[in-house]
């Protein structure tokens, strides 16, 4: 949550001296949390992104913890620190608006996969699916045009970050990061498709690794996956790919709802640590 209890408590660099120091155990879990989470996003596959969601519930479990402290709260409290606060939980407004947006794809995803999942099962041909994985793309762009705004936002947020007292906020850091890098463009399939791109530029000197690798990256996003196999699908016309695609869209599926079970997980345990913030300045 960009100006969150996250960065009021754990960042260094935005905590009043009064907080508890690096050395305390509570702070140093939060350290801890924040290195695994730095070295989980150097991937970007659905179960690595499930294990930076993993992270970032127990650093927020951290963070919680840690706005019990009377310390804590005593100089969160402060009157010197108020604006500081207040600004970190206007932006942590931000963060929770692409959370959910994050949700929201996710849910609109699951259930346009699970419709056309209904629809190939009742269809024989091919014939009559094209209007139906139609809609599914479409619905897919969608997605991905909510994705865009939802990232663009998250830049401005960056932006706001590295020009104000919170630039060397890690939590915020953590939190933009695996949205952005991980979980928003995995949902969407923009890495995919960047990658898919950059190999057609060379496709004709190497034809062969360019299919190795695209079916490295289709194993690895599996939401993707079934919208290529979807796509060949309307223009092959070729059951086999209807057939893939029902695989694909129960891989996705699975795929979907982990992902969605995680930040289900994280979204509250951000707005808990929000509210545990609001509380303490109202106190």
């Amino acid at each position: 949550m960009a100006t969150s209890p996250l960065n009021v408590q754990p960042s260094s660099h935005a905590r009043s001296n009064s907080l508890p120091s690096r050395q305390h155990p509570i702070t140093s879990q939060i350290d801890e949390n924040l290195n695994r989470l730095r070295t989980s996003q150097s991937t970007s596959t659905s179960s690595s992104i499930g294990h930076q969601l993993n992270c970032l519930q127990d650093l927020y479990d951290s963070v919680d913890m840690l706005l019990q402290l009377p310390l804590a709260q005593q100089a969160l409290a402060q009157e010197q620190q108020r604006k500081l606060v207040e600004q970190l939980l206007d932006g942590s407004l931000m963060l929770l608006d692409v959370c959910g947006t994050a949700k929201d794809a996710l849910l609109q995803t699951k259930e346009c996969t699970q419709e056309l999942q209904s629809v190939l099962r009742r269809r024989r041909g091919v014939e009559g699916l094209a209007n139906e994985v139609r809609e599914y793309l479409t619905s897919r762009k969608a997605v991905r045009k909510a994705i865009c705004k939802a990232l663009k936002n998250l830049k401005h947020m960056e932006n706001r970050l590295s020009s104000s007292s919170f630039s060397n906020d890690d939590e915020t850091v953590a939190v933009i990061n695996t949205l952005k890098e991980s979980l928003l463009s995995f949902i969407s399939g923009t890495e995919a498709e960047s990658k898919s791109s950059r190999w057609s530029l060379v496709s004709k000197f190497m034809h062969q690794k360019k299919v190795i690798c695209e079916e490295e990256e289709q194993r690895a996003n599996e939401i993707e996956t079934a919208d290529a196999t979807l796509r060949s699908l309307i223009k092959s016309g070729n059951m086999k790919h209807a057939e893939n695609a029902q695989t694909e869209l129960q891989n996705s599926e699975m795929c979907i709802q982990d992902l969605d079970e995680g930040l289900e997980s994280f979204f509250r345990r951000f707005i808990k640590a929000r509210v545990t913030v609001l509380n303490i300045l109202n106190c």
